[in-house]
């Protein structure tokens, strides 16, 4: 039964699938499916071109995985060899034995060859030394690594510290061609020379080639503080050659010093040679006067002998000198006249009296301010 309040009821004579097709009002217009986004159908050949292309960017990328930032094998670097020795493109690269990586190419670049390779997961100093060297008795070779330096190497910078190593065959052959010039009775006399010289010194020849191979041992493991000393000698070279023209002002001062020096040296000598006269002409005076003075000495001895004896009286009277001496210059220091003033002498009920007289100043003028008559 249908429900009287549907605004769209239904109509029993006709199917939904009719429905569909002419809408929901009756309209007939196609009516659209709630879960399609577009309203028409994809063309299967646009479907499968897009799919196509997918997988053929998928093919190229799986031969550039190595070129991929994040998928990559790791840094990529170039060394410079003077000889590819046999190492070819797939070879390892090894640190301390280890694989961290394998070379991308191998090209001639002039006289030298461009050895590309990849390391993972390794530090690469900017003075790392590139070794090939040979992996098995069948002549693989390996590019063999041994990072060196204070900075990471730049990988657009080659690596120039390398050693490649010798051919076995051809080391062979030159010296098979070397071994058969030699003059086999000048050799054998040499080596006699040899073990008669050194025959001598074997307890000490040992020590000496131990001691030689511990200061090379020393060195190369001291290589990067004698780089660093090579850097800051350089530096110093640098100051010294920008300060070149002070140096010069400087050793032009030391010169004029100098010769000063040597005015002042010159003075000095006179000085010398004065004294050298003085000291003689005192000599000869001496012994032209040798009989005189030394009774003269010894009476100087005598007097000094004597004053030491008196010493305590004469600072008694030099103590005792000095109230006399008070006095004394009371009465004659005011003038050629000796004044004193004596207190008491006439009785307490008599009158004072003045009892000095000024002096006569005319007959002082008369002869001559000395008061004389």
């Amino acid at each position: 039964m249908a429900d009287n309040n549907d605004p769209n009821p239904r109509d029993p004579n006709v199917n939904d699938t009719d429905r569909d097709e002419a809408g929901p009002d009756g309209s007939g217009a196609p009516a659209r499916h709630p879960h399609r986004r577009f309203g028409g159908r994809r063309s299967p050949v646009s479907i499968g071109a897009i799919g196509i292309l997918i997988l053929l960017m998928l093919g190229l990328s799986s031969f550039y995985l190595a070129e991929l930032p994040l998928l990559g094998a790791g840094a990529r670097y170039t060394a410079k060899f003077t000889e590819a020795a046999g190492l070819k493109p797939g070879n390892e690269v090894r640190v301390a034995g280890v694989k961290v990586g394998e070379v991308d190419d191998v090209t001639l670049d002039g006289d030298r060859v461009n050895v590309t390779f990849r390391v993972e997961n390794t530090w690469i100093g900017d003075q790392t030394q590139a070794t090939i060297q040979i992996k098995t008795i069948l002549g693989q070779k390996f590019l063999s690594l041994n990072p060196r330096g204070s900075e990471p190497a730049d990988p657009d910078v080659p690596l120039t510290d390398t050693v490649a190593p010798y051919d076995v065959i051809e080391a062979f052959s030159g010296a098979a061609e070397q071994i058969g010039e030699l003059d086999n009775d000048q050799l054998a006399q040499s080596m006699r020379v040899l073990s008669d010289t050194f025959s001598g010194t074997a307890g000490t020849t040992g020590p000496a080639l131990e001691g030689i191979a511990r200061l090379s041992q020393t060195i190369s493991s001291r290589d990067q503080e004698v780089q660093r000393l090579l850097a800051a000698t350089k530096d110093t070279s640098k100051i010294l050659a920008d300060r070149n023209e002070e140096f010069v002002r400087l050793i032009g001062g030391a010169g004029q010093l100098l010769d000063e020096l040597n005015n002042r040296q010159r003075n000095i000598s006179a000085l010398l040679a004065s004294t050298t006269s003085l000291g003689d002409s005192l000599t000869g005076i001496v012994r032209d006067n040798e009989e005189q003075i030394g009774p003269a000495l010894d009476a100087l001895k005598g007097v000094n002998e004597l004053l030491q004896r008196q010493n305590q009286n004469i600072r008694d009277s030099i103590k005792y000198m000095a109230p006399f001496y008070r006095l004394y210059a009371n009465v004659l220091g005011n003038g050629r006249w000796f004044e004193s003033s004596v207190v008491n002498l006439l009785p307490p009920a008599l009158p004072q009296q003045n009892t000095t007289r000024p002096p006569n100043k005319q007959v002082m003028e008369n002869n001559g301010g000395t008061g004389a008559g």
